[in-house]
Formats: structure tokens, sequence, C-alpha cells
């Protein structure tokens, strides 16, 4: 059922964008995913809405939406601290919808900091349309390896 993700894609990334590297778990399933590594924290994720993550309408499912968001949102805890992280609390809020064949992106920026919590704020968006927003806890774990950006 998931041969079919590791296929190259079909379509001109954005200026910048790579394949990231997640052929395992539930990356494997969500994938593919994309990323854009600016300096210092500057980062985006990104994904275009295929047809295994779309529902019955043909829009990208809620779920995908969600769980994009987790990892986009998330993503900054690596870039500033360096450290591995779990989501503890995620919150959105969906101002419109992504179709098939769309291309998507997100990021997060960290607003607060609390012993090894921290509180991100995060958008998704698609082209000039802000698709959701939100905020998200999530707690750093150990050290890991700086990114390359």
């Amino acid at each position: 059922m998931t041969d079919d993700l590791l296929e190259e894609s079909t379509f001109k990334l954005p200026a910048g964008y790579e394949q990231m590297n997640w052929h395992r778990g539930f990356g494997r399933q969500m994938g593919p995913l994309y990323e854009k590594l600016g300096s210092g924290a500057d980062y985006s994720r990104g994904f275009m809405v295929e047809e295994h993550h779309t529902n019955g309408m043909g829009n990208c499912h809620g779920g995908m939406l969600m769980a994009f968001a987790d990892v986009a949102f998330g993503h900054v805890i690596t870039m500033q601290t360096h450290k591995y992280w779990v989501t503890v609390r995620l919150l959105t809020d969906f101002l419109s919808g992504a179709k098939l064949g769309e291309w998507v992106e997100g990021t997060g920026e960290i607003v607060g900091v609390e012993d090894d919590f921290y509180t991100v704020q995060g958008r998704i968006w698609c082209g000039e349309r802000t698709i959701l927003t939100g905020s998200a806890v999530f707690k750093a774990l150990g050290d890991r390896p700086p990114v390359k950006g």
C-alpha cells in the first residue's frame, strides 16, 4: 500500500525544499514530507496533497493537517535547542482547507519556555491562504545533533 510513497515526486518542488528522509513508521505513512532550512531557526516544512492524504470529499484530511502541524510546529525545538521532543498538547483552528494537488507549508515559533517545556505558535498555509493556526506545548528530551541549515 505505501510502496508508492517512496517513488520520486512527479511535481516540481518549490525552491529550497528537499525531501525528508522519513521512510519508516508514521513518517512513511503521512509522507512524503519536505523541508526548507534557513539560517538559525528559520525553516518550513511542506507536502503536496496526494490522494492518500484526502478525505471522501477530495480535501486534505483534518487528521493529516494536524499530524503535519505537529511535525511543522515542533521542529522549531530541534532547530533552536538541538533536542529531541515529544508533544504534550496540540491545539488547532481550521480556517480553510487544502485540495488534492495543492502545496501545503508550515512552521512554528517558540513563544514561551518553562523548564523543559516549550510553547510554540504555528501556522499552516497554502499560497496566500492560511489553512490552520495553532499552539502546542512540547517537552524537550535528550540532545540531538544540530540540524544542518
